[in-house]
């Protein structure tokens, strides 16, 4: 009887802690988010359809709090409108250039076909005090199953991506050549940072597409005023960007959403027959991978241990790095190693790298 009545307090106690639960829930749904920078729940459902919702999870901003000075600066040999915070310049929101990026630009832009990382390999690091770096490689492994990249732990190299900690989500675009920082706020998702990736890599906004408005209508009036700029297609920003698909690809994870940049909680971006959308950041779409697969085709089954640096026993690895040893090709996961073949494999045949992405972070 006594074991019953223990039983039975512990029910109460548990429906009285779920209930104060559910309503703290409540409580912090109801209070929103007003950017990316703030902590996020990626379990929230997709539906939740309310403004500052869907700025804090849908819209990439790299300085969320922080309106910076409108100027002009010279990219790809044009004029082009953008704000510079920080002595740096953002375009688009989360779109970063620094005033070195902008000397080692030279020339007219062939828009998202140039800044490739050569043979399809991308090496990166990450900052040790980032805050659940499960969201990165989660987003890498995202990459690599998709599209025919490979990113690589960075060891020496001095061209490479570094996810840190930042005040919103934000990368450069393409490849640099020396270190380019991908920014992570706490509340950036495993989306945001594929999101991200994909500037890294050299995709642009979707909706900057120069053939847009076959698609989408902008409306001006309802944007934050300083920020129209942001609404610009490749064409008026000087670019003259090829575009991978037929049409607009309202799926792309490159997409702004209906409500981007809003100053007034009405739709800054329509379809052409009036009505919203919400963007995705699920993952790359199928228009985003069929246009990834042209700017990195397939290598036709390269080496999988091409680029992987040899196991040292001074060096401590990351769940995620790839090594060599003894002539076959190893991954580090949270705890062990885990066998991925030989060296001389083709990338292409038996189990790819990519299969073995689905680890579990410390």
């Amino acid at each position: 009887m006594q074991f019953e009545r223990f039983n039975l307090n512990i029910l109460i106690m548990n429906t009285i802690f779920k209930s104060v639960m559910l309503g703290a829930l409540a409580l912090a749904i109801s209070t929103t988010f007003v950017s990316c920078e703030n902590e996020q729940s990626e379990t929230l459902p997709e539906q939740i359809n309310d403004q500052a919702v869907l700025d804090g999870f849908k819209q990439e901003v790299a300085f969320p709090e922080t309106m910076g000075e409108l100027t002009t600066i010279n990219l790809y040999g044009q004029p082009v409108e953008v704000e510079e915070i920080d002595g740096k310049y953002i375009l688009e929101g989360d779109m970063i250039f620094t005033k070195e990026d902008l000397v080692s630009i030279n020339g007219k832009s062939t828009g998202r076909t140039t800044r490739r990382w050569p043979n399809n390999t991308v090496y990166y690091d990450i900052q040790g005090s980032l805050p659940n770096q499960q969201r990165v490689t989660d987003a890498i492994a995202h990459w690599e199953t998709n599209t025919d990249l490979v990113f690589i732990r960075r060891t020496n190299q001095s061209a490479y991506i570094y996810f840190r900690s930042g005040s919103g989500c934000s990368s450069s675009v393409g490849r640099t050549g020396g270190r380019q920082n991908i920014n992570l706020a706490n509340g950036c998702s495993t989306g945001n940072t594929i999101h991200e990736i994909g500037h890294a890599v050299g995709l642009w906004h979707e909706q900057s597409r120069k053939d847009r408005d076959q698609y989408i209508t902008i409306n001006f009036q309802n944007i934050q005023s300083g920020r129209e700029f942001n609404f610009q297609t490749y064409v008026q920003q000087g670019f003259d960007g090829d575009e991978y698909t037929g049409t607009l690809d309202f799926n792309s994870i490159m997409l702004y959403g209906s409500f981007a940049f809003s100053a007034n909680r009405q739709p800054t971006i329509v379809r052409k027959n009036g009505s919203t959308y919400n963007a995705q950041r699920n993952g790359l779409s199928s228009g985003d991978i069929s246009g990834i697969g042209i700017m990195y085709p397939g290598t036709g089954g390269g080496d999988i241990c091409d680029g992987v640096a040899p196991w040292s026993s001074s060096q401590i690895y990351q769940p995620g790095d790839l090594v060599t040893y003894q002539g076959n090709l190893w991954r580090k996961l949270s705890s062990g190693w885990e066998f991925v073949g030989p060296c001389g494999s083709s990338r292409s045949s038996g189990k790819s790298i990519a299969d073995l992405n689905d680890i579990t972070q410390d």
